[in-house]
């Protein structure tokens, strides 16, 4: 049985996660914006990737999710502080029985769903690519096997988990898992992203640089540390290697490989440094955590956030 999926973002990660999806037959409804919007219904959505190139040429795409109608599940993909305005604009496209999965690189994206949306629609989930739109209506994968994860945030066994696996399980290009702790597997992917992305950010610097400087890999690890530490302190429970094998990961990405927040910050775009470092921050002080690592990276690219958000005119 096909799911109705609605994807909420058509960059990098909600072009290829969607695009794989309509590949596989599933009904797909991307909600895009602009000259992507644009070049998509002229052209298709093509994706370049190193899993195979491929192009999804009849695509539903929309910018009025009034034009949608009631869809079975939503793969929120807009950027982490798009969360909430995404959310807002939900509403014309639930059903009784419609679930939304975040794939954002943050934690908090479960809970700001929540709080819009009701507890009961939302899952938590996660997942795992190198991808960026290098231009309208063209994405480019240039790293990562590409995975998704979810599951319900209590972990109990759900149809509708079940139904959006198989989807998955269907699509070419990808794996798919139902972690049996959805909470912690999303930790697992915050303690990576924000340290290789923060690193990035403040060195300038892809992760092959980063990780060959002794000094730069050892703030990598000590980055990795704090937020295995706070994690412990609200009570996730990581695997005691966790920043080992983390580092055993980032060795084997490409040389040139950088995070999307890296880049947003180096185009001087509004990024995500609020939900990575910044939730390191806020979250160690609610512990009573210290986190000098992530907080010397948070406060040093703070003013150039701000600039990008219009708030910093000096």
């Amino acid at each position: 049985m096909n799911v109705r999926i609605a994807i909420f973002g058509a960059g990098g990660v909600g072009g290829y996660f969607g695009g794989r999806l309509a590949q596989a037959g599933q009904d797909v409804i991307f909600i895009a914006r602009g000259a992507h919007l644009q070049a998509i219904r002229r052209n298709g959505l093509r994706v370049e990737s190193i899993k195979g190139d491929f192009c999804v040429e009849q695509v539903q795409a929309t910018d009025d999710p009034r034009e949608v109608g009631t869809v079975d599940a939503i793969l929120v993909c807009v950027k982490s502080w798009q969360v909430v305005e995404a959310a807002r604009a939900m509403h014309p496209i639930l059903g009784p029985a419609t679930f939304v999965v975040p794939m954002q690189n943050g934690i908090e994206a479960p809970n700001q769903l929540a709080t819009e949306l009701g507890h009961t629609r939302v899952l938590g989930g996660l997942c795992g690519i190198i991808a960026y739109r290098s231009e309208p209506g063209h994405i480019r994968h240039i790293g990562v096997d590409p995975f998704v994860s979810f599951n319900e945030l209590d972990n109990s066994p759900s149809e509708r988990t079940e139904r959006l696996r198989q989807a998955f399980e269907r699509s070419r290009g990808l794996s798919v898992t139902v972690p049996l702790n959805i909470e912690a597997a999303m930790w697992e992917k915050f303690l990576f992203i924000t340290a290789i992305s923060g690193l990035g950010a403040v060195t300038r610097m892809p992760v092959g640089v980063v990780r060959r400087q002794p000094g730069t890999r050892r703030l990598l690890e000590c980055a990795m540390e704090e937020i295995h530490t706070v994690a412990r302190a609200h009570r996730i429970s990581l695997p005691s290697d966790i920043v080992t094998t983390t580092m055993g990961f980032i060795d084997a990405l490409p040389e040139d490989a950088t995070a999307s927040m890296q880049r947003d910050v180096l185009e001087r775009r509004a990024s995500e440094l609020e939900a990575q470092n910044g939730a390191v921050v806020r979250l160690g002080a609610q512990a009573g955590i210290a986190t000098p690592v992530n907080g010397f990276i948070y406060h040093c690219l703070l003013a150039l956030e701000r600039r990008a958000r219009g708030e910093e005119t000096g």
